[in-house]
């Protein structure tokens, strides 16, 4: 059973057998994922990443998906927020997810192959949507380069990206959550999110990794125009 702190473990660590052939970075990050327990509940339950739990835990909270709604992924591989989504909303909602990367067929979920930056995109999203939707989600990031500063500006590109395509797409009183890096949102872009939503929080879920630099910024109560 998952708890407010996460799964439950047997506390008995798992150690490679042999690094033969391995870096010791490879060696390393082998090891956490034998050994987080998220990993292991998502194998578990059968979601695609351990990734799933970040929203399960935000939803628990917030109350984000409710039956019926509609709901579109962006950045959506390998799918486990997609799946989240689709339990959540039950058959009378939808749950459209997007990714350059292909993705397995999801009960549930509409899924497109294409790059949300495409020009596009949007449209395409627009169409499969049929209308107004109750909530954008999006846990995109960018390929890292290893310069804080650099990765910082690529990934609020991608929220800034997000939160316009939302603004257009929300139906009153949906919600925006989107992957952000921790010192926050940018000033600009925080203005842009209050002005649009009633509530604005960040939030780091017990599911994300402790040595991650990785927040997510909600907006719930949208407010059109």
């Amino acid at each position: 059973m998952m708890s407010r702190k996460g799964p439950a473990t047997d506390g008995l660590k798992t150690r490679l057998k042999t690094a033969r052939g391995r870096t010791v970075a490879s060696q390393k990050w082998l090891e956490r994922q034998l050994n987080d327990p998220y990993v292991k509940a998502a194998k578990a339950k059968g979601y695609r990443s351990r990734a799933a739990f970040k929203l399960i835990e935000v939803d628990q909270k917030h109350r984000l998906l409710k039956r019926g709604a509609i709901v579109i992924d962006l950045g959506a591989a390998p799918g486990g927020w997609a799946q989240v989504a689709a339990d959540k909303v039950g058959p009378q909602g939808k749950v459209i997810g997007i990714d350059i990367l292909e993705m397995d067929p999801i009960p549930g979920v509409t899924l497109e192959c294409l790059d949300f930056m495409a020009e596009e995109a949007p449209d395409r999203l627009r169409a499969l949507a049929g209308g107004l939707v109750d909530v954008v989600l999006s846990d995109m990031a960018p390929n890292t380069t290893g310069h804080r500063e650099t990765d910082h500006l690529r990934i609020m590109a991608l929220c800034e990206a997000a939160l316009a395509f939302a603004i257009e797409i929300l139906r009153p009183g949906g919600a925006f959550l989107c992957k952000v890096r921790q010192g926050g949102t940018e000033k600009t872009l925080l203005d842009l999110l209050k002005r649009h939503f009633a509530k604005v929080v960040h939030i780091k879920p017990p599911a994300s990794r402790a040595d991650s630099t990785e927040m997510y910024v909600l907006g719930t109560g949208f407010r059109a125009g």
